[in-house]
């Protein structure tokens, strides 16, 4: 059973604020892999405590002050948007289901992969860092999307 949205709302709007595109469904995580030119970021929000006190608060310092970003962001709930989120993990190979994550695919292969594991316990400065090294590697400054 997916958590009530009225204890996740919160959560949501979150990552919705920084411009990222929520997908509730498999049908538009799908249109958003397919259909990205360039670098998409994907993040599996979670009610976790790491999501809270690091993962979403290093997102956004990492959208704030890299030069390079995503082309394009969007975010999946696990345990609320069950088959998106499910969607978005089967184009994470080679990586179990953990939450939260995230992913960045290229046109549409996924080319670096933050898990739980890579996340969790650590500051969102450490999070944002770690993600502006994967936005200079990944996006170039040229395809960067204005946050």
């Amino acid at each position: 059973m997916p958590y009530p949205e009225i204890m996740i709302h919160g959560m949501r709007a979150e990552l919705s604020q920084l411009g990222i595109e929520e997908t509730k469904t498999s049908e538009a995580v799908e249109d958003a892999i397919k259909n990205t030119d360039g670098t998409l970021m994907v993040v599996v929000n979670s009610v976790c405590g790491c999501a809270a006190g690091g993962v979403r608060p290093g997102i956004a310092m990492a959208l704030q002050h890299s030069e390079a970003k995503p082309d394009r962001a969007i975010t999946v709930f696990a345990g609320a948007d069950i088959d998106a989120t499910d969607t978005a993990r089967e184009h994470f190979t080679g990586y179990a289901p953990s939450s939260p994550s995230i992913a960045l695919l290229k046109n549409g292969q996924l080319v670096q992969m933050f898990e739980r594991r890579d996340l969790e316990g650590r500051p969102p400065t450490v999070i944002a860092e770690a993600l502006a090294e994967a936005f200079n590697a990944h996006c170039s400054q040229s395809e960067a999307a204005a946050s």
